[in-house]
């Protein structure tokens, strides 16, 4: 069969045919936030590559904001690429670059493509045109060579308050594309840098510095997402003219975009800083550590980014599609266990001493048969969604003169229940003898089967589970906001539950995929919801 290559793979394939010997792409962050599931995309395209050519993948901090950037989130990132099984070969940041960036801006002053402008950053903006027409010159774009390079010398030296001057190239101002019109490539910024400290006050901007970092690099494929499309003609043109003619291929793709999902930086830190979520790892987040702190494998992440494939045009994926990978993983890899969110106690009248059942630990791997036991005692918890004295139509568990199946155990008939306020407190029933799989009274039809713990071999747990941060609908984030996402419950479980370890990953069955967090709360040990049971994708 043939191989099929995506179109970036076509790219690379007819560069190797001419004269492109050893494949290197980069993963270029900028450390101002955390990862978001987003990245992964940009991640699993980049690092894959290196994977299929058997090339290299470099890490590199593109670092040239020290406004916006912080250590915090270097430590983050590179936490989050480990964890979701990348290794890259060198680590670099754009800060190790400062000095050569520098000689590049001057070189552009001395061949005549940049000059020192005095507009403000508002009045460059002004004047920078429109789609339909043109831009309007800088009264500083005909400085001289001479004059140029004092003031820019003078910018580097502290001469001039922040934004009182920039650097800008000197390119086109009637060019039909308004990334050409004279760009910014440099700007004073008082303000120190997570690495390079009070070193340097005039900072490279990123249209300048990313295609000279590729340069420097030797990068080969630069691999972006399809907003830098409109800046590819500046990424040339800066590659050509610091002497880089035969750099970098700079090659965009269409980033992911997901339903009720926030792909924003800027949007999910004011979320942090405004507390509406508890910092970056949240689990309610679509960061890459609050997936993992949601209990997300980096497998299903992974599966996900290659079946959603690479294209050239932007579209939403149904976040449903995400959840079913997330569920397609678990199903096969998460050990079963029973839980009741909602404990309701429940006696077994005819029950005498304490019986072990057996119930398998993963019924869908077929590499593990192991069982466990389960004790049934004559008290045990059910879910008080399993009994209801008035049940609606089609209700197939526990009623007034019904019989339920228990998972993994007997049939049970009903015999009584007591109220206390309008509320059921208690359950009594007796078991059908010899109503265990195999036994004579087994093949008695009962339409519901339902989890249980007993009341005696039981742990106690806090089980949260979580809504999407925004609701469906247009508009902007902070208009579909949803402040009602987490669910709390005191939940009954198997007693082994209570030692689970964090990142020990269960499917709680009737309910969903559940992981532990490795900590107690008021004596419980405490469970995220990674995602349901129902599959909602079609």
């Amino acid at each position: 069969m043939e191989e099929k290559f995506n179109f970036i793979e076509e790219i690379i394939n007819k560069d190797i045919e001419k004269d492109c010997k050893k494949i290197i792409t980069r993963f270029p962050p900028e450390p101002n936030g955390f990862l978001h599931i987003g990245h992964a995309k940009s991640l699993c395209i980049n690092f894959g590559m290196k994977d299929k050519y058997k090339g290299e993948c470099n890490l590199r901090f593109d670092d040239t904001n020290p406004i916006k950037e912080d250590e915090e989130y270097v430590k983050s990132i590179k936490e989050d690429i480990k964890w979701l099984g990348f290794k890259w070969d060198r680590e670099l940041y754009a800060s190790d670059y400062f000095d050569r960036m520098y000689e590049s801006a001057v070189l552009l002053i001395k061949k005549g493509l940049a000059y020192v402008c005095d507009m403000s950053a508002e009045q460059i903006r002004e004047n920078r045109g429109t789609l339909t027409q043109p831009g309007k010159e800088s009264p500083s774009r005909n400085r001289s060579i001479e004059e140029n390079l004092r003031l820019f010398e003078e910018m580097k030296n502290g001469k001039f308050k922040d934004g009182e001057k920039v650097l800008r190239a000197k390119i086109d101002m009637a060019s039909p594309n308004i990334n050409m019109r004279d760009p910014v490539i440099y700007r004073i910024s008082r303000t120190a840098h997570h690495r390079t400290k009070n070193k340097w006050i005039i900072y490279p901007l990123y249209d300048f510095a990313h295609p000279l970092s590729d340069c420097y690099e030797g990068i080969t494929h630069s691999i972006c997402t399809l907003e830098f499309e409109d800046h590819r003609p500046l990424y040339d043109w800066v590659k050509i003219n610091c002497g880089y003619e035969n750099g970098p291929k700079q090659i965009e793709f269409a980033r992911l975009n997901m339903t009720r999902t926030i792909m924003s930086k800027r949007y999910l830190k004011k979320l942090v800083d405004e507390k509406v979520v508890n910092g970056w790892d949240d689990p309610r987040m679509p960061t890459l550590s609050g997936l993992r702190m949601r209990g997300v494998p980096p497998e299903a992440i992974k599966n996900f980014c290659a079946a959603i494939g690479v294209s050239k045009s932007n579209s939403e994926v149904d976040i449903a599609l995400f959840e079913h990978f997330v569920r397609d993983y678990l199903n096969v890899k998460a050990k079963r266990a029973m839980v009741v969110k909602r404990p309701l106690k429940l006696v077994i009248e005819n029950l005498n001493g304490e019986e072990i059942m057996k119930s398998r630990n993963n019924p869908m791997d077929e590499n593990d048969l192991s069982q466990r036991d389960v004790i049934l005692t004559s008290e045990i918890y059910i879910d008080s969604e399993d009994f209801s004295p008035n049940p609606p139509p089609k209700y197939h568990r526990l009623v007034p003169g019904g019989m339920v199946r228990l998972k993994d155990s007997y049939i049970l008939e009903y015999l009584s229940h007591t109220e206390k306020d309008g509320k059921v407190t208690e359950v009594r029933t007796r078991l059908i003898e010899d109503s265990v799989s195999g036994g004579k009274n087994s093949s008695i039809k009962v339409k519901g089967v339902i989890q249980w713990v007993s009341a005696k071999y039981s742990s106690d747990l806090l089980v949260k589970e979580y809504d999407y941060l925004i609701n469906e609908g247009e508009g902007d984030f902070s208009e579909r906001l949803n402040f009602e996402t987490e669910k709390i419950y005191n939940a009954k479980g198997e007693a082994f539950l209570s030692e689970s370890k964090l990142y020990d990953r269960f499917q709680f069955m009737r309910e969903g995929y559940y992981m532990a967090c490795g900590k107690k709360e008021n004596g419980k040990a405490v469970f995220n919801c990674i995602c349901s049971l129902k599959d909602s994708y079609k």
